[in-house]
This record gives structure tokens, sequence and C-alpha cells, in this order.
């Protein structure tokens, strides 16, 4: 069944009034997060649009991972505030492990690397979106330190580490509900740019089937979290065609996952046509049917090409129940050479984010960081700006999603979609008067078979600024909250109290602040009431 809006009422029942400002935090999930089981085709929905935070945790430094190694400031949680407010649901974050991984035989690691990589998921999965990690640069034959190289002679000690590698990542993380997603490895192949090789592809099906086997019996919620596996060299023609990919077995998967559905997903990227995309010495600058100059547009790789290539996955994998993940495409910065480049880049982004939903596909954009001639940014990183909105917009677009309102200038927190939905009107203060403390608070909650997610907007329509805040709900017979974001939610059932936590409690006027929960359902996925 697909997910459904609905609009509720909830009531402010104290805030407290004041000038303190919001002190920023790291929020910490519970240890546990309940899996909610969405079949293919809501999880497609439910992940909307997707962005890589490429070049960061895949940097490396004579084979040394670093997050600055490649240019990029510090990762931070106003970045991923701004991703998020700008409409993005869902962050790839490619991951490289190299040189901080251990002698044998235990491969162990080193404890610190893991921990930043936790921190950077909780950035984003702490906010509600989904989250998506890999094992990125470790399979590049031109990274120094490289080690996951399908046609290496010693192919069992190379299994040998990525299984030990993968058990440790899925242990830390297996606690963490389905809003986290494992990918196997990044464009895995021989480094050749041709047809497919044997028995290399067989090693590429090989690791992909090491992965499935050891996160599932790595214990918590993998035994069910989705699993994303590529062919070779993440290439569509060279994954659906009859050049050797092989899907995993899922024996390992837990028996709550209704036998009929699937909980792995399809890793491809779309690049065509480079000359238009990523290729620096052409002058290849415009795309689609709205391009005016045939001299600078490809001879190849147009909107027709785009549609037939996603409808070979949806005819090989989505018809089976394997969703598609495109987690990388985009075009680079070349509005040095014609001014009119962004107006194309924003076309081909809208028209492969349109396309993809069509063909039960989630995408993300590969963004590099870097703004300016070649750039594929979309965020200025260091300051946690947007710095192109018209190709956002056109994503958004595609995937039908309204981004969220920009953050109020005394708080880098996300604020929810605004008044694309009505509000309900909720207002309270100490003395129960209208002005000085009132409140509108607007809900949209998304449900399926048996969960739903609610995500909720205060604002401060009053004339006094607020310092801390507490919303009061009775959450309908059989629905229990097992996780939330943003606030503590107390009890799990009944009447439940959200009060703010340390970041997000102060409100000023006219400004807006953002909450929301998981919860599981009986079948009864009625609104809460007051």
């Amino acid at each position: 069944m697909g997910s459904r809006t609905w609009k509720a009422r909830f009531a402010v029942l104290a805030v407290v009034l004041a000038s303190a400002g919001s002190v920023a935090g790291v929020v910490h999930m519970a240890s546990a997060d309940a899996v909610v089981q969405l079949n293919a085709a809501q999880l497609v929905a439910d992940m909307g649009a997707g962005w890589n935070l490429g070049n960061q945790l895949e940097a490396s430094s004579n084979g040394i991972p670093s997050e600055t190694a490649w240019g990029n400031p510090v990762i931070t949680q106003a970045l991923v505030d701004k991703v998020k407010a700008a409409g993005f649901k869902t962050i790839r974050i490619p991951i490289s492990y190299l040189g901080n991984i251990g002698a044998s035989p235990n491969y162990t690691v080193n404890a610190a690397w893991l921990t930043r990589i936790q921190e950077v998921v909780n950035y984003a999965y702490n906010q509600g979106m989904y989250v998506l990690i890999n094992m990125h640069g470790d399979g590049y034959k031109t990274v120094a330190g490289s080690w996951l190289i399908c046609d290496a002679a010693d192919q069992t000690t190379i299994k040998d580490k990525y299984q030990k590698v993968w058990q440790q990542v899925a242990t830390k993380f297996q606690s963490y509900s389905e809003h986290l997603i494992f990918e196997s490895m990044n464009e895995e192949f021989d480094g050749q740019y041709g047809t497919p090789t044997q028995p290399c592809y067989s090693n590429i099906n090989a690791y992909n089937q090491i992965f499935v086997d050891t996160v599932r019996r790595a214990g918590g919620n993998n035994s069910s979290r989705w699993l994303l596996v590529p062919g070779w060299n993440t290439n569509i023609d060279n994954t659906v065609g009859n050049y050797g990919f092989a899907l995993p077995t899922d024996q390992y998967r837990s028996t709550s996952v209704p036998s009929g559905e699937q909980r792995i997903m399809i890793s491809v990227h779309y690049y065509d046509p480079w000359d238009f995309t990523g290729e620096e010495s052409t002058n290849i600058t415009q795309w689609g049917p709205n391009a005016t100059n045939t001299a600078k547009k490809s001879t190849w790789g147009q909107q027709d090409f785009m549609d037939g290539q996603l409808k070979k996955m949806y005819d090989t994998f989505v018809t089976r129940g394997y969703p598609v993940f495109v987690g990388e495409y985009g075009a680079i910065d070349k509005t040095s050479a014609d001014s009119a480049n962004n107006t194309y880049r924003a076309d081909y982004a809208r028209t492969l984010a349109a396309s993809a939903k069509k063909y039960g596909a989630a995408t993300a954009y590969w963004d590099n960081g870097y703004n300016g001639n070649y750039g594929f940014g979309l965020f200025n990183r260091s300051s946690a700006t947007v710095t192109q909105q018209s190709i956002i917009t056109a994503i958004m677009t595609g995937v039908g999603s309204t981004p969220s309102s920009p953050a109020s200038p005394s708080s880098s927190r996300p604020v929810s979609p605004p008044s694309s939905r009505p509000s309900s009107s909720a207002s309270s203060s100490p003395s129960g008067s209208q002005p000085a403390g009132a409140c509108r608070v607007t809900d949209a909650i998304s449900a399926w078979n048996t969960g739903l997610t609610s995500n909720i907007t205060i604002t401060n329509t009053g004339t006094t600024a607020i310092s801390s805040w507490s919303l009061v709900f009775t959450l309908p017979t059989g629905q229990t909250i097992p996780s939330s974001w943003n606030a503590t939610i107390s009890p799990t059932s009944g009447q439940v109290t959200a009060k703010n936590v340390s970041y997000n409690g102060a409100i000023p006027v006219g400004g807006s602040t953002s909450l929301g929960f998981r919860a599981n359902h009986t079948g009864n996925t009625a609104k809460p009431t007051a």
C-alpha cells in the first residue's frame, strides 16, 4: 500500500519565553531502532531526492583516508542541515578504509576512523534522513593503498580482508534502522573501459555475496536491512546485459521479511553522455530538447537514450522486486565556456530524477564539494550555503518534492516543508494570551502497512522569543514510537510529551523548529489527537 499523508493537529502546552539562544549539539539515537519494513516501491518513494557527500570520507593521502585530503573542509552538522533544508531526504556517504585497516588475520579497522564515520552518519540519520555508506576507494587501482582488486592474484586474502572489514562496520551499526543502507563497493572493475572480463566479474559477484552474508549475520537490524550491490563498474549495460552479473542470494535474511519481497537493491551510476557531463576539454555544454546550438550538443545520450537505459534496469530488476539506486549522476560546471550551461545542467538533473522515479529507481546527485569551473558542487561546504539553487530546484521538481524553507538566522537547524500543506493552529503562553507565545504546529504523516513517520514543524507566531517548549499529543490505540529526532519523547504510547533538545529550544519570533518520530502500528493509521 502506498504512503498516505495526513494533516494532524497538536497542542503546544508549554512554552517558556526568554531570549536565550540555542546550543548546538549532536543527537544520539536510542541503542536500538525498530525496523519498519518498506517494500521496494515504498522505499524508493520514501528516499526522495538524494545527494552525495563526495570527496570527503573516501578522500585519502598516501593510502590513509582523510576527509580534508582533497581540499574539502571538515564535515559539519550545519552542512548536512542545509542539505536537508534544501529538500534532500537521502545522503550517500562514500567511505575508504585503505591504510586504516590493520594487519591480518584480524584486519582491525582503526577505531577513531569508525567513530568519525559514525559521527558523520549521525549528522543525517538523526535528522530522519536515509544514509548510504559504502566501501569506495579501496577498489580503485589509481588510489594508493587500494586492495579490493578483482583481477589480483591472491583473491583468498582479499576476500578474507573484505569480509572482516564489513563484519566490523555492520556490527558498529547493527542497531540502526532501515534508514541506514549499506553499499558493498563502488565502481568495481579491472580498470579497463571495455567488455567485462572473467574471472574478474566472478570475483565481483563473490564480493557481493560475501557482503550480503556477512551483514546479514552481524546481528541486530542487519538481518532485514536494505543492501545495495553493483555490477561491473556500476554500468547499466554491463549489469543488465549477458556479461556475467549474478544477484547474490539472501539466505540469512530475517524471516520477518515477507517471502515475496526483496531486501537487495541494485546500484548503477549515470554520466551519459560523458562529453557533456564530465569531459572538460570539449565545447559540449548543452543537453536535451531545449538546446539551442547543435554544435554544443552531444550527438548521443539525449533524453530518449536516458529513458531507455533506465527502462532496462526496470525490466531486469524492478519488475522482480529489486529497486534500483542511481547512486551517482550529474554534470560539471562549464559556464566559463557557455553562460547558459547551468540551464542544461538543470534540465539534465530534472530529467534523470524524473525518469528514475518513473522506473522505480532512487537517485543521488554527485557533489564533489568543488564550486566553479568543472565543479559538481551544489553547496559551499565551508559556509554551508547553496551555490546552485536552480539545479537543486530541478532535482526536486523531478522527484516531485518540495524543498524546505531556509532556516532562521538564529539556528542552523532545518525547517520542515512550509505552506505546501495547510497548517493547524495551536497556541499557548504562561498567561494564556495569544500574542506572546502563540505557535502554529504543522505535521505530515506518511503511513504504510506496519509503520509511519511524522515530521512536525513548530512556528513561533507570537511576539516574544521562545527559549524552550514541550508538545503534548495522544497517539491512537495500537501506535508506539520506537525512535524520534530533534526531541525527547516519553512515553512511547498513549499521551506523549515531546520536549526540545539542547539545540532547538530557542525559537525566535517568526522562526521555526522541526522534530519527528517513527511509529509502529497494528493497522490503525489515524492521526494523533490534541
